[in-house]
């Protein structure tokens, strides 16, 4: 099942980036944690206001807007 009902994009907060769940916690934020190497358990032990199907929705946001570059 899709995870991406919890990013949210809001032009008042985070300057319209995508968020998670209208937290002000960057769908990039949690990416670049992925990508240096932070574990899931890590990132959750460090944000604890965000949830195990956040961290989904942030890779699955990221591969469908990798994808649909891909397309243009």
């Amino acid at each position: 099942m899709s995870e991406l009902h919890r990013v949210t994009i809001d032009p008042a907060q985070c300057g319209g980036r995508p968020c998670l769940r209208g937290l002000r916690v960057r769908v990039s934020d949690v990416l670049d944690l992925l990508a240096a190497g932070s574990s899931r358990e890590e990132i959750l032990g460090d944000y604890p206001m965000l949830e195990a199907g956040d961290i989904t929705a942030a890779l699955e946001y990221a591969a469908r807007y990798t994808l649909a570059q891909f397309r243009t």
